[in-house]
């Protein structure tokens, strides 16, 4: 997989299509082959009721989104209150029936993927399962963590009761590794000490636990601005209160996997929305792009 050619991924627009893919989106396309049937519509013309979900890519296996913040990938008891879902979202404006192969965090923001048939979703699946996928993250969190940080940190499984089998305490092996890319200083004590010190930082999971990122960074003492479950209320106040911020500080920008028909390597990216790079410009980081080198 590391010595096949990187394709960046496109939206693969038909003639007619209203959709467009954002300003600085990569434009090489992936070649196809046809020697297996595409997935079939489950209706003879989309119907969407609710504003149309960005796509990043697609094609006739795979089709990438950029999921809002605050958007759940499925049902869940976790929300059971809950009536968005980006599965019946993107299954209502396409028109066919999708299968998401992972999942992000109903805060999280960022790059979400969907097979569009069977075989696509048991290939990429397993990829997942393999560790053969790469994902990369951008956060925005309290303190100044090192300039390279390795979280290797075992965790409990967290329970869904939709998910089959029986629970475990059993902790799993999770391991992230942390690049800082800027830092910046407040003016403001919301601690013991004088100013208040933040930091972006580039995150990528080499396992696939549930809350990964945002309890690794609770564990390593740099928690995740705007997290209610595992970050600390002070910090996330006063970003509501100062930068209007209402959302999980973390963004999905960047997905790595070999396509399950062709083997092509195929890397899919989304910049942070636009609240996440409202509040990093008014930190002092108003070109996140030249940050995160290895990022959109």
């Amino acid at each position: 997989m590391d010595d096949a050619p990187i394709v960046l991924g496109k939206l693969r627009q038909p003639p007619d299509s209203s959709e467009r893919a954002r300003p600085g989106r990569a434009t090489a396309t992936l070649p196809l082959t046809h020697d297996a049937h595409p997935s079939q519509p489950t209706d003879s013309a989309p119907v969407c009721r609710d504003p149309p979900l960005e796509i990043l890519y697609r094609d006739e296996d795979l089709v990438a989104i950029e999921k809002p913040s605050g958007l759940l990938v499925h049902r869940t008891r976790l929300d059971a209150w809950a009536r968005d879902f980006a599965v019946q979202r993107l299954r209502d404006q396409l028109g066919q029936t999708v299968h998401p192969v992972h999942r992000l965090d109903k805060a999280t923001s960022g790059v979400l993927l969907f097979a569009l048939n069977p075989a696509a979703l048991a290939t990429v699946s397993r990829a997942f399962e393999h560790g053969a996928v790469g994902k990369r993250y951008l956060a925005i969190v309290r303190g100044w963590p090192p300039p390279t940080l390795n979280i290797d940190h075992p965790l409990e499984r967290l329970h869904d009761a939709y998910e089959p089998g029986e629970p475990s305490d059993e902790l799993q092996p999770a391991v992230t590794r942390l690049v800082r890319l800027a830092t910046a200083e407040l003016a403001v004590c919301v601690d013991r000490y004088p100013l208040s010190r933040y930091a972006l930082v580039a995150l990528e999971p080499h396992s696939g636990r549930r809350h990964q990122l945002r309890r690794h960074l609770k564990h390593a003492g740099y928690p995740i601005i705007g997290d209610t479950t595992y970050g600390q209320g002070r910090h996330n106040r006063l970003f509501r209160s100062r930068f209007a911020n209402e959302r999980l500080l973390l963004a999905a920008v960047r997905l790595t996997l070999a396509h399950p028909r062709t083997g092509a390597r195929l890397a899919i990216e989304a910049a942070p929305s636009a609240d996440f790079a409202r509040v990093a410009t008014a930190l002092g980081w108003p070109d996140l792009g030249s940050l995160d080198g290895a990022g959109p």
